[in-house]
């Protein structure tokens, strides 16, 4: 994993950890701007060096470097995950290069950090986490990007679930609503190929909603029965160094080949169930994610838009003033506050990926499994491919008859 590194002597002191990502555009510029910050919030036992960005267009990867922070730029990941000044390899790409990567990576010695969803098919998240299994005898973690894990609400959610504040679950509702794909006239960009993305709003936005599900359940779902939707088939080739309404080529059009949205039920393995829906389409609705979890003893709500609340609901209470009461989570016992501002001052979507990096690098100090876990990506995938499988069986339209 790289050369060793000088300390200044001091006892019990652990080395850098030299990160090198691939990938300089939305995740690489939020996951550089957790690298970048977390040394300099949370006390950790090793400390972040940015050591090295890839990129295939040079002008561009350098000026990502020069405004991140990072040391040197590369236009190739092979270089990249051979360099002896990198111990950790960050994933931010399209999800078709997902796989070559991490493997290359952690063959290469490296430890593995990977956006979701884990990769485009089972087969390829199947052979990532046998090699990341593989890799851990050998010291190596890998973890992948469900940063929705890392809202101080969400993992108190999660303490108070494992806590049994809600009881025995009994229903879990998920949606995640965007509206970026409603003008028909939005370029083919990668995340309308197949080829590339995967899946369309189901694995950008359903892997995140199916993560989050499983992780305050705390347990898989079992099964689910699904419906996927195109809306616009046919959407303008992108023209031009970039991608965007304004760059529309006036060559054609090109055929959409993943979902715009996705719906579906299921059924966790305690017998739990679950809805979920996940669309594109949601005119008005900018990055809404909501989850709402209700058990035999009280009920759980967050709303990302409200990123600092948890709704939560006792319903030990009596009825005579019981109800839904906001908490606010920006207490120094909540989770990852300690390190930030005062109570009442609340944190931003950003923050996030600061907390990835420090579980991250806390892991690694520490040799220990990091969550979420490849495997955690694969047992997601499995959901994704079952939601796919069960959307084309059901592909046929049954009226109702009146």
């Amino acid at each position: 994993m790289g050369q060793p590194q000088q300390s200044d002597g001091s006892p019990g002191e652990q080395p850098p950890l030299r990160v090198g990502m691939v990938g300089y555009a939305f995740m690489g510029a939020a996951h550089s701007q957790g690298w970048r910050t977390v040394g300099r919030v949370f006390d950790l036992p090793r400390r972040p060096v940015l050591a090295a960005i890839c990129g295939r267009d040079a002008a561009a990867v350098r000026a990502a470097a020069d405004r991140h922070g990072w040391a040197a730029a590369e236009t190739d990941w092979r270089a990249l995950v051979a360099r002896d000044d990198v111990d950790l390899v960050d994933i931010c790409t399209p999800g078709d290069s997902h796989a070559e990567i991490a493997l290359a990576a952690l063959a290469a010695g490296k430890h593995v950090l990977c956006e979701k969803p884990l990769a485009n098919t089972v087969e390829e998240a199947e052979a990532m986490t046998a090699a990341a299994e593989a890799a851990y005898g050998r010291g190596q973690l890998a973890m992948v990007g469900f940063n929705y894990r890392r809202v101080p609400a969400t993992a108190l959610a999660r303490n108070m679930v494992e806590e049994g504040r809600l009881g025995a679950l009994r229903h879990i509702r998920v949606t995640y609503l965007q509206d970026w794909l409603v003008d028909p006239e939005f370029p083919l960009t990668w995340r309308l190929r197949k080829e590339t993305a995967g899946s369309g709003s189901l694995g950008d936005l359903g892997a995140h909603i199916v993560d989050l599900a499983q992780y305050l359940a705390g347990e898989p779902l079992a099964g689910v029965s699904a419906l996927t939707e195109t809306f616009v088939r046919q959407r303008p080739l992108p023209g031009g160094p970039t991608s965007g309404l304004s760059a529309v080529s006036a060559v054609g059009t090109g055929t959409v080949t993943v979902d715009d949205a996705a719906l579906f039920t299921g059924r966790f393995a305690s017998g739990a169930l679950a809805s979920f829906e996940a669309t594109r389409y949601a005119t008005g609705r900018k990055n809404a994610l909501r989850i709402e979890l209700n058990g035999e003893r009280g009920s759980l709500a967050f709303d990302l838009e409200r990123l600092n609340e948890l709704s939560y609901h006792d319903g030990t209470e009596p009825g005579a003033h019981a109800g839904f009461r906001r908490i606010l989570v920006t207490e120094p016992d909540h989770p990852y506050l300690d390190a930030w501002w005062p109570p009442g001052h609340g944190l931003g979507y950003e923050h996030t990926f600061v907390h990835q990096a420090r579980d991250l690098v806390h892991a690694i100090a520490e040799g220990r499994q990091p969550r979420p876990s490849f495997a955690d990506g694969l047992q997601v995938q499995r959901v994704l491919a079952a939601v796919e499988e069960s959307a084309e069986k059901n592909s046929v339209y049954t009226p109702i008859a009146v």
